[in-house]
């Protein structure tokens, strides 16, 4: 049992801070995380804004929790100073919340960036790779363990700047030492590499990540894919990439020869961060081609995104919302809202199916999640791969920092 904390009697932080409002303004929130919530923030003195990530501390129920959160600071202090990865301004403490201040990235998520640009080409993959694993050695040569690496984690300072692009979660990174093992099993389904699965891995994870990252970029799809949570595990431990479904014909050998060494099963084998960097399809004037890809590869980017968003709107409604039992009752759910049976739900029947529920979502939050299932544009939620996609999320996604 993991012991409980009198939350009046302590700092998270270790000592008593400026109040945050002394020197801040909080705004509009811009997002919603598993412990708290991301505000837009304005410094009095100067005008500038920021971001403010709000974790509540009624939310940090053991010792462990809590050296989360000192540790996520921490990290972003000693990471401070690398071009891709956000600027922790300060971190400020009250009776209910832990506030971290930092740089703002108001130019939205890589994919959104990739999809409104329209020209796609391996060369702009390679140059986001190029960022992305950047990052990832900056983590490794500094002695940290990103674990949580997902395109969503990466967001541009502004929309007209692709290279702006800024590594923004550290809430599951760790230190480590060189030969150190780890055995938390952390991240998400599509991500993680087979050795966390099988709880025993070091930072090499995390290029296999990134792997998983560059696929998706050049396929618009995810290299392990099933229905469920466990068969994307099973698919990752078999570790089988397929080459053969397009673009990948249409994709140069190059691209597919990093790929393979990213994603080579046997941790020991993979390329390290700086062997990726070095690799001849990332290198400046490399050899990745510049002609557009297939924009089909765009519009199951699209997708995909769109289905990663829906996901995580409905994890928010359904836990706000319902019980660990009721859960099981999400078909029901679901079925009750579409109340002219047509198999498909409207916006006036999400609307209605979740005022039923004692959702408080505004009237905008219900159109964003309308907007991020309605793939096809036909106006309407066709809610069969919407359940499979919710129901089978266990442990592993409840546990991941939303």
């Amino acid at each position: 049992m993991r012991r409980g904390i009198d939350h009046q009697a302590y700092y998270v932080l270790g000592h008593k801070t400026t109040n945050i409002r002394d020197l801040y303004t909080l705004g509009r929130k811009l997002g919603q995380g598993q412990f708290g919530t991301t505000y837009l923030c304005t410094e009095i003195s100067t005008g500038t804004e920021y971001a403010c990530k709000s974790i509540s501390k009624r939310k940090l129920i053991s010792n462990e929790d809590v050296d989360d959160v000192r540790r996520e600071i921490q990290i972003m202090h000693h990471l401070a100073g690398h071009k891709n990865i956000v600027t922790i301004k300060g971190a400020y403490e009250d009776t209910l919340y832990v506030h971290i201040v930092m740089e703002l990235c108001s130019g939205g998520e890589l994919f959104d960036r990739i999809i409104q640009r329209g020209h796609y080409s391996e060369r702009k993959a390679a140059e986001l790779t190029k960022i992305i694993v950047g990052v990832v050695e900056a983590c490794h040569s500094l002695g940290v363990m990103h674990r949580d690496l997902k395109p969503e984690n990466f967001l541009l300072v502004n929309k007209d700047d692709d290279f702006s692009l800024k590594a923004i979660d550290f809430g599951l990174s760790v230190f480590f030492k060189p030969g150190q093992v780890f055995t938390d099993v952390v991240g998400s389904p599509y991500y993680v590499a087979p050795e966390v699965l099988l709880k025993h891995y070091g930072p090499e994870a995390d290029v296999w990540t990134a792997g998983v990252i560059l696929y998706i970029l050049l396929s618009g799809v995810p290299p392990f894919w099933a229905e469920t949570q466990q068969g994307i595990f099973d698919a990752v431990l078999k570790g089988h990439i397929d080459f053969d479904s397009d673009p990948w014909p249409l994709i140069s050998d190059s691209a597919k020869d990093l790929i393979r060494k990213m994603l080579c099963s046997r941790p020991s084998e993979r390329l390290t961060a700086h062997e990726v960097l070095c690799h001849p399809w990332i290198c400046e004037n490399g050899v990745a081609p510049d002609r557009a890809l297939d924009p089909a590869v765009l519009s199951r980017l699209k997708q995909f995104s769109a289905m990663n968003k829906l996901k995580k709107m409905a994890l928010r409604v359904i836990a706000e919302s319902l019980s660990e039992e009721e859960i099981a009752g999400l078909r029901e759910m679901f079925t009750s809202m579409d109340t002219d049976n047509s198999g498909a739900i409207t916006f006036d029947e999400l609307k209605a199916g979740l005022r039923r529920y004692g959702s408080t979502l505004k009237d905008t939050e219900i159109r964003d999640l309308m907007d991020a299932a309605d793939v096809d544009n036909s106006g309407t939620i066709d809610y069969g791969e919407f359940i499979a996609a919710t129901v089978h999320l266990n442990k592993l996604e409840r546990e991941e920092h939303l």
